[in-house]
């Protein structure tokens, strides 16, 4: 009889014990908490918006406080979580992973006449952060071959978003990285599409890479951890790295 009491009380601690390394399993297995997150704004906008919609679905308890911003931002000072920046020199001090490789290709509605970049001297051209200087441009080909090219603007301004658009109702040749312009899902119903002009040419302007800035164990977050794993993973096939960098003229890459 004793023996039956005593395995009956052993049981319910047992059981006790395995409910309550379940409820940690679980706990541990839950994000949550919010994530400070800085990105410059082409990127966070075309690219990163819809995978942290889908982050939030796998994650609820996850929050997001964004910054989408130009700015050259201080993880530690500004107490943020992640920094997603186009940068081939990330500083030594972070911890640094490449999350998407681009090029900046020109695009537009109306490639008649527009057979190569040279080409471009003619036409209406949409530039991110220029005046009415002439810019001068270098092009490469896939193959090899390069142009140098005058730009001369017809609109210019910080908002590529508008010089997008802008292409978009015919407006001119808008000059942008394949990730503001070429992110699959992202058109609207109704919207034209632009075509990618000069197969094979692309802008060189010195960078080639997004890269995601965190902060080094134990500072930063699990769930920052997570959250850079899962962009990578989701942007594993939207790469498409330039074989052959060139340091071009400066432009107003750092906006994108």
């Amino acid at each position: 009889e004793a023996g039956r009491r005593l395995h009956a009380r052993a049981r319910a601690v047992r059981e006790a014990a395995e409910g309550a390394r379940l409820a940690l399993r679980q706990t541990r297995d839950q994000l949550d908490g919010t994530l400070r997150i800085s990105a410059t704004p082409g990127f966070g906008r075309h690219v990163l918006v819809p995978l942290l919609a889908r982050f939030r679905a796998l994650h609820p308890a996850v929050r997001f406080e964004l910054f989408f911003t130009d700015r050259r931002v201080d993880l530690l000072r500004e107490g943020l979580d992640i920094a997603f920046r186009i940068t081939d020199s990330p500083p030594e001090h972070l911890v640094a992973q490449p999350v998407l490789s681009f090029g900046v290709h020109a695009y537009g509605q109306r490639p008649e006449g527009l057979q190569q970049p040279s080409d471009l001297t003619h036409a209406d051209v949409l530039l991110l952060g220029q005046g009415e200087e002439p810019y001068p441009s270098i092009w490469q080909h896939e193959q090899g071959e390069r142009q140098e090219v005058m730009l001369q603007a017809s609109v210019w301004g910080s908002d590529l978003d508008a010089l997008i658009e802008l292409a978009r109702q015919g407006a001119g040749v808008v000059i942008a990285p394949d990730f503001c312009v070429q992110v699959p899902g992202s058109a609207q119903a109704g919207t034209p599409a632009l075509q990618k002009l000069f197969p094979g040419w692309r802008l060189h302007v010195g960078l080639s890479k997004v890269q995601s800035l965190t902060l080094p164990l134990p500072s930063g977050s699990e769930a920052a951890r997570v959250l850079v794993r899962y962009v990578r993973e989701s942007l594993g096939g939207l790469s498409t790295p330039d074989k052959t960098p060139l340091s071009g003229p400066s432009s107003g890459i750092s906006q994108l």
